[in-house]
């Protein structure tokens, strides 16, 4: 019989064509070099076991959503676990506890109630039907630093990493995610002048090195990027009353020598924009926070997009002239203004009976909210070349789509019309802080950022620090890369 003759019946076979037409396919595939990842502790296990007392402590800062949140004196776990016992943000209790308190002709910075931050939520842990299931949030970041020599001291002295002795060179800052980002930005001037003593007394103390100036390199992901970015322009500076801005002075760069940002939503993220209009469900398991509950949080509308970049039309395909107008936000009933949080708002203010007034406090609050943002964002966004001692260093998605443009319909809702390359949740655009025009592709990059270096990797928003790239490369720019 010919070998090259096929049998009977087979020529025309449709399972056998289609295994043909994949072998033809695959074959490429088959022969072409295996992606492979470095070996890291090769490459960097000499250098983080070198005990260089001159090295740059680091402080690691989350994003959103990324610290424990817990109620004194109580200690009950507002947020960082989730299931049966835990806080249900769709209950009049735990509403409240989420929430962040609203009060007429109160300044923002004074709505406090007993909730504070507890440490970087380095794992989410929900409770499934009785069975604990752990997720990785910030473990991934914590894990590439001890690669690379840095021992977090809040693990360390908690016990969930035995350092030895060694756990003073890596701190985690936790903050309260729901306030205004100047306030943790404030905070983080606190933070860092402890950490500070507390690195000069263990150079002291292990080194016989006499405290001198000392400078912390930052790690910061998606919102933690603007609280580090806030403080090195401003320092412990507050927006000011009247609106203006206040002077640019790089305050906090006498402490920080390098930023790294991780997915930072520098020109904002439509996601944001759609959380305070319809809520916010973070993951499956995870129970719904109601829109007037994510309202309540300064911090939120910080995020919104820019409204030069034109990320918002209307019905007749007419870009929205400002974001942050609250009579934008009444006249389409978002968030805190949206008459189906009605019951929400009675259990966020039961101490107020009547419903019209229940719904002024909370218009009132959003207004406050929208004004505060519009002026961080303006603070944010103003050109200002930084003094050379501080270096820049992006690290940003631009594989997954992003929504780019929402259009407004008649009812009020947003539909995502355009959408652009990003990292799901923050566009390309938004973390470089691009300001080229749509379509100059010619120009380069314009941004009143000056990047040192920037890195793109192809994994989304939470996905990005853990790609092996972004472990090779934050360990070289850390541990190797030559300094001034």
């Amino acid at each position: 019989m010919d070998a090259h003759r096929t049998a009977p019946g087979a020529a025309h076979h449709p399972l056998c064509t289609s295994i043909l037409l994949m072998i033809l396919i695959l074959a490429p595939v088959a022969c072409a070099p295996k992606y492979r990842s470095p070996d890291l502790g090769k490459l960097y296990n000499d250098l983080a076991q070198y005990e260089d007392p001159t090295r740059n402590p680091v402080i690691v800062i989350p994003g959103i959503l990324g610290s424990r949140l817990v109620q004194r004196p109580s200690g009950n776990l507002v947020w960082g676990a989730f299931g049966l016992g835990q806080v249900n943000p769709n209950t009049p209790e735990g509403a409240r506890l989420i929430a962040l308190p609203m009060r007429p002709e109160t300044p923002l910075a004074d709505l406090a109630d007993d909730v504070t931050a507890d440490g970087a939520l380095d794992r989410v842990v929900i409770n499934f039907m009785g069975y604990p299931i752990q997720l990785n949030a910030y473990y991934h970041i914590l894990q590439v630093l001890g690669v690379g020599g840095y021992r977090d001291q809040g693990l360390g002295e908690a016990g969930a990493i035995d350092y030895g002795d060694r756990h003073f060179t890596c701190f985690q800052f936790d903050y309260d995610w729901r306030r205004d980002i100047v306030e943790s930005a404030r905070q983080l001037d606190r933070f860092i002048k402890a950490k500070l003593a507390y690195v000069q007394q263990e150079r002291l103390r292990r080194f016989g090195i006499k405290p001198a100036p000392t400078k912390f390199d930052i790690v910061a992901h998606s919102m933690g990027s603007l609280v580090a970015r806030y403080y090195a322009r401003y320092g412990t500076q507050d927006l000011p009353a009247d609106g203006s801005l206040p002077p640019v002075t790089w305050e906090g760069t006498k402490y920080i020598e390098h930023l790294i940002m991780i997915g930072p939503p520098n020109a904002g993220s439509l996601s944001t924009l759609q959380h305070l209009v319809q809520g916010i469900k973070p993951a499956a398991f995870f129970p719904k926070y109601p829109a007037a509950v994510v309202g309540t949080m300064p911090s939120v509308y910080q995020l919104l997009p820019r409204t030069r970049h034109k990320p918002l039309i209307d019905n007749a395909g007419r870009a929205v002239e400002d974001i942050f107008d609250p009579g934008l936000w009444r006249h389409h009933q978002w968030g805190l203004a949206d008459p189906d949080q009605a019951p929400v708002l009675q259990m966020l203010l039961p101490h107020v009976s009547d419903p019209e007034e229940r719904r002024q406090i909370a218009l009132a609050h959003l207004t406050r909210c929208l004004h505060r943002a519009n002026q961080f964002t303006a603070a944010l966004d103003r050109p200002a070349r930084p003094p050379n001692s501080l270096r820049l260093f992006l690290v940003a998605g631009d594989s997954v789509d992003t929504a780019r443009t929402v259009r407004i319909d008649a009812d009020g809702r947003l539909i995502v019309v355009q959408t652009g390359p990003g990292d799901g949740t923050v566009l390309r655009t938004s973390a470089l802080m691009d300001e080229r025009p749509p379509g100059q592709v010619e120009k380069r990059l314009v941004s009143p950022i000056h990047w040192q270096q920037v890195l793109f990797l192809f994994s989304d928003h939470l996905g990005l620090t853990k790609d092996p790239a972004f472990t090779d490369n934050i360990l070289y720019f850390l541990l190797e890369q030559p300094r001034p």
